[in-house]
């Protein structure tokens, strides 16, 4: 082990500069890469957000609507006992 840590050293050493830092093009790339890369995590993420928006809106509506048919539901079962509440007066004609 110890050996192998001296070498290690010497071949490093002999490498000189990163190749990375002679072709500034390849950070460009880079950089466009990682550009592209954020945009669409924003547009995934506006994506998620609106999806989620509508699904609490949709979910909003549901329970709206729940409580408007359990509100139906206790009146169901009445009806009136006559169809027509007032009845007509029968006017008959007088014979002078």
């Amino acid at each position: 082990m110890p050996v192998r840590l001296p070498v290690l050293a010497v071949l490093l050493a002999a490498l000189g500069q990163a190749e990375a830092l002679k072709e500034p093009e390849i950070c460009y790339i880079l950089d466009a890469v990682l550009f592209v890369y954020g945009i669409v995590l924003t547009v995934l993420y506006c994506h998620l957000k609106m999806k989620m928006r509508k699904q609490q809106h949709q979910l909003k509506q549901g329970a709206q609507r729940a409580i408007y048919e359990k509100e139906e539901s206790v009146y169901t079962g009445l009806q009136h006992q006559k169809p027509d509440t007032y009845e007509t007066l029968q006017m008959h004609a007088k014979p002078n």
